[in-house]
């Protein structure tokens, strides 16, 4: 259900794609599905569907989930980033990323669901229009950006797979490829590899999770988290896991790679939150980019970064302190 009243952040009506692009769109989507139809493999289905890397996308505008602030031009968006199967440096990802093929693609889906299986990329897409979202993401380092989104809700997917009661939780995981991603092959990482990430239920089909599979109009860049990712913009950056290739619905709470690591500074929720410090920086302020030495462009950090109107009912009693 998308938001009753608008908020701040949303963009004003005139900003909606015109109408006669949407129905281009949907022409073009009707004429997908009715190829997809016609295949007579149900799940690993031709790949005449799945978006081609660098490809421009056919997508609808939401002005309901915008925001009027300056968007992070595409160069620092797609060179300034953190995945450290690449390495960990910020410039590593893009340096390094286009080692990694991400056609064909498919995804895991297992667990407490009805529907588990292994689906091409393109089988979890289908049939729903791509839409365009424009989000805050604060990355726990303090510094930010401002990127439109390209895909798809992640509730839609979710509901597909027809979870059970016993679903309490979502478990994601990222590819684990070494030969094709250098920085799980380093051996000076850190991190038991692969990556693993984890959302109660009710976050998980909140409406703004969200699947990206582009940015700026376009397929996503490889070292964006292509071909797949989650986006989860009232969290810290780095819940946003990035190359899904494994979806587990389970009843315990899933443990996550930075909580695993280090407990003590990044915990399973990880909500944008200026009131919890990190143990060595302060989250009261961050950095949004573009910024330079001369011209740090530091504003302040707003509670679960500016969507407290969709997510704040979900902690409700909690303790976000000690559940941080």
């Amino acid at each position: 259900m998308f938001i009753k009243k608008r908020p701040g952040w949303a963009l004003s009506h005139s900003d909606v794609t015109p109408e006669s692009v949407y129905l281009n769109r949907r022409k073009f989507m009707a004429g997908t599905i009715a190829v997809a139809a016609g295949l007579s493999v149900p799940s690993l289905v031709s790949s005449a569907a799945r978006p081609v890397p660098g490809e421009a996308l056919d997508y609808v505008a939401m002005p309901g989930f915008s925001t009027d602030e300056e968007k992070t031009p595409y160069d620092d968006v797609t060179r300034y980033n953190n995945f450290y199967e690449f390495g960990t440096g910020k410039g590593d990802p893009a340096r390094y990323a286009d080692e990694m093929s991400v056609t064909p693609w498919s995804v895991v889906v297992e667990g407490e669901c009805d529907k588990p299986g292994t689906y091409a990329l393109e089988d979890l897409l289908k049939p729903h229009d791509y839409q365009e979202r424009i989000y805050r993401l604060r990355c726990v380092e303090a510094w930010s950006m401002v990127i439109p989104w390209i895909g798809i809700p992640l509730a839609d997917v979710l509901k597909q797979m027809q979870p059970n009661s016993r679903a309490k939780y979502v478990y994601f995981e990222t590819l684990h490829d070494p030969e094709q991603m250098r920085g799980q092959r380093s051996m000076f990482s850190t991190i038991d590899w692969p990556y693993q990430e984890g959302l109660r239920m009710d976050e998980a089909m909140n409406e703004l999770s969200f699947l990206a599979v582009g940015l700026y109009g376009k397929t996503m860049p490889n070292q964006n988290g292509a071909p797949i990712r989650l986006v989860l913009p009232w969290k810290y950056g780095f819940k946003s896991i990035k190359s899904i290739v494994r979806i587990r619905f389970q009843e315990e709470r899933p443990r996550t790679t930075w909580e695993m690591l280090a407990p003590q500074e990044y915990g399973f929720y990880a909500n944008v939150n200026p009131e919890v410090d990190h143990p060595r920086w302060s989250q009261k302020r961050e950095r949004r980019l573009p910024s330079g030495l001369l011209s740090p462009n530091w504003i302040e950090t707003v509670k679960f970064n500016g969507y407290g109107e969709q997510v704040a009912h979900l902690y409700k009693g909690m303790d976000l302190r000690k559940f941080y």
